[in-house]
């Protein structure tokens, strides 16, 4: 292979140690191996890169594993040049060769031809950033896990308040919920605890409460509510402290909020995902690409198979596909028309996933040119139909159905 990096290192990273190897020009003119292991202790990841740097080393590729990569990442951050994080599926190692200096040497060579694409890892402020919203999505899907629970102990209780409350812990349901922890039995002195349009269901509350409510349920009741609201009190801290950490990039999250289902969590999470610098993804397409939510092409032999888009993050998958069914039920835009377009012919997931594919470009659109989003109008694919062919079309269709078919023209 030929010698494009003249010093490179590869590093096969572990939990309790990292295999580094060094390819380096020896006084021959050719080129010679170094290979050392260090602990993952602090101090040991310190004289990694001081090692590496003493010897002049100007990229190092090590594959992702787990957490593990991102010390030894922090460590080298700022002293080699160029750091590589790359996908292990990209850098399988040679058969008969799999110990964990082999590893590193492989990584090395590769390194040196030039041969490896670095993952997009954000700078350090947007890692923090990342770290805050993924985690905060997880303490919202504890809560919702602690909620469905409630509902489980009022319906093993025979109280059906989810049945007549479209929340069952909304601001009524909470009010009846501790009423019944406390003792009350009464079906009638619970339903005049329901708050403002619940109230109009006073009758089908009454009948709902009347249950077999006992002191095991207000039990697991109790604990369920003090766990949601611990978590309540989580997500709202970390709320605040994603606000801290996005400030830098509050215009960002507002051009983004402009786009039709896009809110401020979405947002976000976004700018949380892939940065706000859109120089390292040279097109939208790109992006797209990199967001898993741009069709594959798969074809041989002149048969198209499988076009099923790409595994990816799912942390931004997941908040794309929903901010696109968000859009589904705004009126009079762009995405809502190219979701309907499709969903009629390739379904309604499919069609999620297009438009989807949609938000990511016009994201990239938007922070690459700070702008805010731009909506094409609910009439744009009305606009580029033909008239007369559609016409055609339709009075076709019509008349294969049996129909005879006289066109009017409207003035």
């Amino acid at each position: 292979m030929d010698v494009i990096v003249e010093r490179a290192g590869g590093l096969d990273v572990h939990k309790r140690t990292v295999s580094a190897c060094m390819r380096l020009p020896d006084e021959n003119g050719g080129r010679r191996q170094v290979r050392r292991t260090f602990k993952t202790f602090s101090a040991d990841l310190t004289a990694l890169a001081d090692w590496l740097a003493a010897e002049g080393v100007s990229e190092v590729a090590m594959e992702a594993t787990g957490v593990f990569w991102k010390p030894v990442w922090a460590a080298l951050e700022g002293r080699i040049p160029t750091i590589k994080l790359v996908n292990a599926r990209h850098v399988r190692m040679v058969p008969g060769r799999k110990t964990d200096v082999a590893d590193a040497a492989w990584l090395a060579q590769l390194c040196e031809a030039g041969l490896l694409r670095g993952s997009f890892i954000p700078p350090a402020p947007i890692r923090r950033l990342r770290d805050l919203t993924r985690y905060r999505k997880r303490l919202i899907q504890d809560r919702t896990r602690e909620v469905q629970r409630v509902d489980k102990v009022l319906e093993d209780a025979s109280i059906k308040l989810g049945s007549v409350a479209s929340k069952t812990l909304g601001r009524s349901g909470r009010l009846m919920i501790d009423a019944l922890i406390d003792g009350e039995r009464n079906p009638a002195v619970l339903a005049d605890l329901a708050i403002g349009k619940l109230n109009d269901k006073n009758a089908d509350l009454q009948r709902a409460l009347v249950g077999e409510f006992d002191r095991h349920h207000a039990h697991l009741a109790r604990a369920h509510l003090r766990h949601i609201d611990e978590l309540t009190a989580m997500i709202d801290d970390l709320d605040a402290h994603i606000n801290t950490e996005i400030e830098p990039y509050a215009t960002a999250r507002d051009h983004l909020m402009t786009i039709p289902g896009v809110g401020r969590i979405t947002a976000e999470v976004i700018i949380a995902e892939i940065g706000v610098d859109m120089t390292v993804f040279p097109t939208a397409a790109h992006l797209a690409k990199w967001a898993g939510v741009c069709p594959g092409n798969n074809e041989s032999g002149g048969k198209q198979r499988s076009g099923r888009t790409t595994p990816a993050s799912p942390w931004l998958v997941d908040v794309l596909v929903q901010a696109a069914w968000a859009a589904t039920h705004t009126k009079n835009t762009y995405l809502n028309a190219q979701f309907w377009r499709l969903a009629r012919r390739v379904g309604k997931k499919r069609a999620a996933v297009a438009v989807a594919h949609s938000i990511i470009v016009s994201v990239w659109h938007i922070l690459a040119n700070d702008v805010d989003y731009h909506d094409l109008g609910g009439d744009y694919f009305d606009q580029r139909y033909d008239t007369a062919h559609e016409t055609r079309r339709l009075v076709r269709r019509l008349e294969a159905l049996g129909n005879t078919v006289t066109i009017t023209p409207t003035n």
